[in-house]
């Protein structure tokens, strides 16, 4: 395994961090193609044993039992003291006032929640899951600094919002002397590279730390166009991602499977190893639910890709509308 130092941090985490989505009871949720907790320890177990050292979850996904099964499994794979928990809050997790969003005083609970299904005294990074326009950043960015001060978050980190926004928060923080956030969570693959705008360029000149969530475009880039599974066939949210760029999209993934060809390497490989070469990069998030896709992204840690084997991924590429916010 390969690690990096998260942004200008000390903390130390893998290139590869394991996304805990996959996990959660199928009938708790909204993903009904979640692993329940017996196949989903395997994948943690496995992950924890190839030196991943990094795992990212939400006490949104699946109701909360995806946290449930993390904090039970890395309880008897890992040591506490060597792995790096992150969580994040911002989803209802009711429908009901005050059960979401980025008040204090959901934030307040919503890490008090996480905690109680982890198992754990305190996380690791705590992400706001996606901006809120209903709360004042100034509160948000307080309340996020009281939760590090009181031992609950050693460190806090952002995901899926506009770079000004991001840039708000950060000077909002360093005026008032509060904790900023190390991390910053967007979607990035070789299908949706609006990031690389602004968002990229913004990190990587203020160290910040960037964790790529669905770097294989929710399965898009690991088979030919129109082979689908069990999980396409039902992921509305990766139609509502990618359902009105399916032309374009369709010429960047046959331009992966030249390449993928022409080095005689699964397609998910070379996708992967593309997202690692990006010098913003820190770790990239990887979802899975079979053993061979981990073995699939472990692998693309030892492959590099010439600038005119990256030219040719890229070239198909058109500007996309910004989605995922």
């Amino acid at each position: 395994m390969k690690y990096t130092r998260l942004g200008r941090t000390g903390l130390e985490v893998s290139r590869l961090c394991l996304g805990c989505m996959s996990f959660g009871e199928p009938d708790r949720g909204r993903h009904e193609w979640t692993l329940a907790e017996e196949p989903s320890r395997a994948i943690i177990r496995k992950a924890a044993e190839a030196g991943i050292n990094f795992f990212d979850t939400a006490n949104e996904y699946s109701a909360g039992s995806s946290e449930e099964i993390l904090g039970r499994a890395l309880r008897d794979f890992t040591r506490r003291d060597e792995i790096v928990v992150a969580t994040k809050a911002f989803i209802p997790w009711r429908k009901a006032p005050n059960t979401g969003g980025l008040s204090r005083k959901a934030l307040f609970q919503a890490i008090d929640d996480s905690l109680q299904r982890l198992g754990m005294d305190y996380v690791d990074l705590y992400q706001i899951h996606r901006w809120d326009p209903q709360t004042p950043i100034e509160e948000t960015m307080e309340a996020l600094h009281d939760i590090v001060k009181a031992g609950k978050a050693r460190y806090i980190g952002a995901s899926s919002m506009y770079a000004w926004q991001f840039a708000k928060a950060q000077h909002v923080a360093e005026t008032r002397g509060w904790t900023r956030f190390v991390s910053m969570q967007p979607q990035v693959n070789l299908v949706y590279r609006e990031e690389e705008r602004e968002m990229l360029p913004l990190c990587l000149d203020q160290g910040v730390g960037v964790l790529p969530w669905s770097p294989l475009a929710r399965g898009m880039l690991t088979r030919p166009w129109g082979i689908t599974t069990s999980r396409s066939e039902t992921d509305q949210f990766g139609q509502y991602l990618y359902g009105k760029t399916e032309e374009n999209d369709r010429q960047v993934v046959a331009a992966l499977e030249a390449v993928a060809a022409a080095r005689d390497l699964p397609m998910a490989q070379v996708a992967m190893a593309w997202l690692l070469q990006k010098p913003a990069i820190s770790s990239a998030i990887v979802g899975v639910t079979k053993a061979a896709q981990l073995d699939d992204a472990l692998a693309a840690l030892d492959i590099m890709l010439s600038a005119e084997e990256s030219a040719a991924l890229e070239e198909p590429y058109f500007p996309h509308r910004p989605v995922g916010f």
